[in-house]
């Protein structure tokens, strides 16, 4: 990606999904709270997703392409939505630069653009929700 293309705004589609992806997430932690497994808040959120008409593809197998080689280096994405956002779910006490480098290796690999890092174990959404541009 050059530079420019760096700056570039996310594309209004995308956009979209964003915000529905969102919605979908704060549907979920009003309906469960904090302190359950991050399998249950995919489940959860994959199902609000698809409820608002989107596809979601979850526990997305990612191979590494190096040298003309694909490397099967154990990645998977939590969820990938219509094919141009990334969902990494957590149920964690605190959100650590591991999780965001997770992330950004998910966007450079897949050449997506946006994701969001949601931690579902905090007492309001918005503090768990991080959202990633590349």
């Amino acid at each position: 990606m050059d530079e420019k293309q760096a700056f570039d705004p996310v594309p209004a589609e995308v956009e979209q999904l964003a915000t529905l992806v969102l919605d979908a997430a704060f549907q979920v932690h009003r309906e469960l709270g904090p302190g359950l497994l991050e399998s249950v808040y995919e489940r959860c959120l994959s199902y609000e997703v698809r409820k608002r008409g989107l596809s979601v593809e979850t526990q997305v197998v990612l191979p590494i392409a190096y040298d003309g080689h694909t490397i099967d280096a154990g990645l998977r994405l939590d969820m990938l939505v219509e094919g141009k956002v990334i969902v990494e779910i957590k149920a964690v006490e605190q959100l650590l630069p591991v999780h965001e480098a997770q992330i950004f290796t998910y966007l450079k690999l897949t050449q997506n653009r946006l994701g969001f890092l949601i931690n579902f174990d905090v007492p309001l959404l918005k503090e768990g929700i991080r959202r990633i541009v590349r």
